[in-house]
């Protein structure tokens, strides 16, 4: 252990990470960089400082990546409209590669020979930290606390910090919390009575988003522009990247949206069940869709969907960096270069509904030719005869030898 000199701890402040700094000065004997990024969490992160000082940090990093995690991340997955399993929307997976890239950017400036994270030996985020680590900097050190020692309960954790004089600020007693993991994108909730498949989520758990049945009884209407894939503005106002999903996430948590109950497979082979609140993002799939409706065409939406899949589990095993990801970007952002236009939404109760969508240059929606009324000759109905007689060849020929 005496060859790391320095590691840079991707730190919260929080119980886990704060035993993990000390622990990593106690069994390593090396010095401590911290690391916090502001990912839009809704947390003060200056107490993360102030405690990394008291624990006696030198240097200490707390970073607002917010732009670039939407602008670079989250909007380039939504370009692919990814969902693993068909309903989660990868809130807490898009946002390790960021902290992974900027650790390991850290740990070159610094001169850092290893990198930490507070991640257990169970979930997935030990491996999208890792596999960013190594995808960037492949013959940097990684030290997993959780991997290596035997604090294996809260309670061993807060005996260890009363031990040494580490300060838990707001502690709970009497059974687990709910573990919670937040940034722009959603928050997650895991642990506690969730563990039981069975239950019904407690009411006051739920921080992001009214009940639907307490949304208001009047819909909301908003408009989305979109520039080559990405919304650009909200009813007619230019906004940032982060800008956007803010406001997203306000109109649909007002409005009961984004509430999430799912049980899901981790990459190491565990099923965990989850509650998540991902209200903007929700709006954002459903108007991004509405878009692409009406500029893509048939054979490249359906190709999208395909692939889809594929590239959502790759996000949610942490393969952002990988090459198979990149090629995939690739040809998503491609398609996406007619996405343009404007969709119009209902958010009424939990629910969204695209009900307009128009686009002055990229259309492909032609009414003279969809039209039921007469279409003055821009559709000749006689050609669908050779067309179906064609496309019904093989079938007839299956059915003469039966």
């Amino acid at each position: 252990m005496s060859d790391v000199k320095k590691v840079v701890l991707a730190y919260s402040g929080g119980l886990d990470t704060s035993v993990i700094l000390e622990w990593l000065k106690e069994t390593y004997q090396c010095e401590v960089v911290t690391f916090t990024a502001d990912l839009g969490q809704g947390e003060e992160l200056e107490p993360a400082r102030a405690k990394a000082r008291q624990l006696g940090v030198r240097e200490i990093f707390i970073e607002d990546l917010r732009e670039e995690f939407v602008r670079d991340f989250v909007f380039p997955m939504f370009r692919a409209n990814a969902i693993y399993e068909g309903e989660y929307l990868l809130g807490t997976s898009i946002a390790r590669p960021l902290i992974a890239k900027r650790q390991v950017e850290i740990a070159r400036q610094t001169g850092a020979d290893a990198v930490s994270h507070g991640a257990t030996g169970k979930g997935n985020d030990q491996v999208r930290f890792e596999l960013g680590y190594y995808g960037l900097e492949p013959g940097i050190k990684v030290i997993a606390p959780w991997r290596e020692w035997d604090l294996l309960s809260r309670e061993k954790l807060l005996a260890y910090a009363e031990k040494r004089g580490i300060p838990i600020e707001g502690r709970k007693q009497g059974g687990s919390p709910y573990s919670m993991d937040a940034n722009l994108l959603h928050i997650s909730y895991e642990g506690g009575m969730l563990e039981d498949p069975w239950a019904e989520a407690e009411a006051d758990m739920w921080r992001w988003t009214v009940a639907p049945e307490d949304a208001p009884d009047t819909p909301t209407y908003v408009e989305l522009a979109f520039s080559r894939g990405d919304c650009v503005a909200i009813d007619g106002n230019a906004m940032s990247p982060a800008e956007v999903l803010e406001r997203l996430n306000a109109l649909g948590g007002a409005n009961g949206i984004g509430r999430l109950d799912v049980v899901e497979n981790r990459y190491v082979g565990i099923k965990s069940r989850g509650c998540y609140e991902t209200p903007g993002g929700t709006i954002l799939l459903k108007a991004h869709r509405g878009i692409e409706s009406i500029t893509l065409d048939r054979e490249a939406a359906h190709l999208k969907d395909e692939l889809m899949p594929r590239y959502a589990k790759l996000i949610y095993n942490g393969y952002w960096f990988s090459p198979e990801r990149e090629a995939l970007q690739a040809l998503i952002d491609q398609t996406q270069t007619v996405v343009n236009g404007v969709v119009r939404l209902k958010l009424y109760k939990g629910g969204v509904a695209v009900v307009g969508r128009k686009s002055d240059t990229d259309s492909l929606f032609d009414a003279r030719i969809a039209t039921f009324e007469d279409d003055a000759g821009a559709y000749d109905q006689k050609d669908a005869e050779g067309f179906i007689r064609l496309n019904a060849l093989r079938l007839r020929l299956a059915a003469g030898r039966r």
